[in-house]
């Protein structure tokens, strides 16, 4: 951000929240023309939001963002990095929300912590949706996991630019308390979903060293790969999975028609590379997306299930999961529509963290966990069924922490995550956390059955919406559920 748009105003807190100067409005500098929107971030306004608020009220006339209602969490940069999307984001979102709530009695939106809150609060917190798209697919991919008899998993969800992934356990997606988007620190309660650059479209190169690299360069839709026959020479994912066999030669998409076989050959020989390298390789870097959410993290994954979805996940599904020893693949019914599926699975749900002042002093804790908890329940506003509380715990002197279901978690947590643990250390509490849940407008069981046949392999499986290669040696039954189990024979 240029330096002019950086005003400074006068006033202090300390630490502690506790007023050293008085905010005084007065020494803002005028607002400089074409400004549409503002955020306001001072010190330590996430333990005390005086001052932000002398400030907002003193700026009229436009949209105005203050840290403390948007991420009143310890951390600045974090902070006002997140206060200033939301400034950023709001107007626009702001606009088409609000178009959308007549439509029906009741609208909601999905968060990037995998809930549903009223179409109105999303316009005001446009910075909460941000990452809502994935987080979509990982409330129905845990769904499917469950109901289909794993209730720890991966889920694995590979589109057109690239794959998402994230552990579940217990039927759970594993929370986190803030995402980085396009390098950009989000300090907003996420699903803990690692994202990389590999997808159907993801371009494949010989890097300067002769090293075939494939992605994060991606295609697209337009031209897209070069098998859509719309001028795209690059070779693609998919224009490697098509000259392997594992789209058919006669696939006909919506919109494209046949694919052209010839033309993803051309692509792949031009660019000096091979098919099976090309999928080779990107499959080793969606392998280590899934070892970065498992191994990483004290999880071994031959003990998960692998959710395959998107449009592209159950084609690469199998090869990851034998790579890492997995037992099964799950393929849910929709399976490339299943981000919008989740929605439909998420619950109505809110989520609420507050500094905590004094680290090494816990009086009170008990207490102010209670509090944010009724402000999370007032929030849902119908007798939510479920309500969580945390806290985020280091060890006095470390710079990161972790969040646990109560202080006495932690020691267990953080050998579990880091390999070892400091018995004799003392143990701070940064931040508390408080989730409450209500059920789902709808379920995905709700939605009409999808007939699906068991099959051996080798085999591709086609349906609208993906494509499911089932290599030698595997085998595909069928849930009561519709979903496709996947288990080397």
């Amino acid at each position: 951000m240029p330096r002019a748009l950086r005003l400074e105003v006068g006033g202090r807190l300390d630490a502690s929240g506790a007023e050293l100067e008085p905010c005084d409005p007065a020494s803002l500098p005028p607002i400089p023309d074409g400004v549409e929107a503002i955020a306001v971030t001072l010190l330590h306004s996430d333990l005390n939001p005086a001052h932000e608020r002398t400030v907002a009220a003193a700026i009229t006339g436009l949209d105005v963002s203050c840290s403390h209602e948007i991420s009143p969490e310890f951390r600045e940069y974090e902070r006002s990095v997140t206060t200033v999307i939301n400034a950023y984001l709001r107007p626009r979102c702001r606009h088409y929300l609000r178009s959308l709530v007549g439509l029906a009695d009741e609208v909601f939106v999905m968060t990037s912590a995998g809930g549903l809150i009223p179409a109105e609060e999303g316009a005001e917190l446009a910075v909460a949706l941000l990452l809502s798209g994935p987080a979509g697919g990982v409330i129905a991919g845990a769904a499917a996991a469950m109901a289909a008899g794993y209730p720890n998993a991966v889920t694995f969800d590979m589109g057109g630019t690239s794959t998402d992934v994230c552990l579940v356990r217990g039927g759970v997606p594993q929370p986190a308390p803030g995402r980085m988007a396009a390098g950009f620190p989000i300090r907003l309660p996420a699903l803990d979903i690692h994202t990389i650059g590999a997808g159907g479209g993801s371009i494949a190169r010989l890097d300067l060293g002769g090293a075939l690299v494939v992605g994060p360069a991606s295609a697209g839709a337009d031209p897209g790969p070069a098998c859509y026959g719309r001028g795209g020479a690059e070779p693609t994912v998919t224009d490697a999975d098509l000259l392997l066999g594992r789209i058919p030669s006669d696939a006909a998409l919506p919109g494209l028609g046949t694919l052209d076989g010839d033309a993803a050959a051309r692509a792949i020989a031009q660019a000096g590379v091979t098919a099976a390298g090309v999928v080779e390789v990107v499959n080793a870097n969606m392998e280590r997306a899934v070892r970065r959410v498992t191994v990483e993290r004290g999880v071994d994954p031959a003990e998960l299930a692998l959710v395959a979805f998107g449009g592209a996940g159950p084609l690469h599904a199998c090869a990851i999961a034998e790579a890492l020893s997995m037992p099964a693949v799950v393929v849910p019914p929709r399976a490339g529509v299943l981000s919008a599926v989740g929605l439909l699975s998420a619950p109505r749900q809110r989520d609420l963290v507050r500094s905590w002042p004094t680290p090494l002093d816990r009086d009170g804790l008990g207490a102010a966990l209670a509090s944010l908890a009724g402000e999370a329940i007032a929030a849902v506003g119908l007798g939510p069924a479920e309500v969580l509380t945390s806290v985020d715990c280091r060890y006095a002197g470390q710079s990161h922490e972790l969040t646990v279901a109560s202080v006495d978690d932690f020691p267990a947590e953080h050998r579990r995550r880091n390999g070892y643990s400091r018995p004799s250390a003392p143990v701070e509490v940064v931040a508390i956390r408080a989730t409450a849940r209500d059920a789902a407008p709808s379920t995905a069981g709700q939605l009409p059955p999808v007939a699906r046949p068991p099959a051996r392999g080798p085999a591709v499986l086609t349906e609208p919406d993906c494509t499911v290669w089932l290599p030698d040696g595997w085998d595909a039954a069928v849930t009561a559920e519709g979903s496709w189990v996947l288990r080397r024979a």
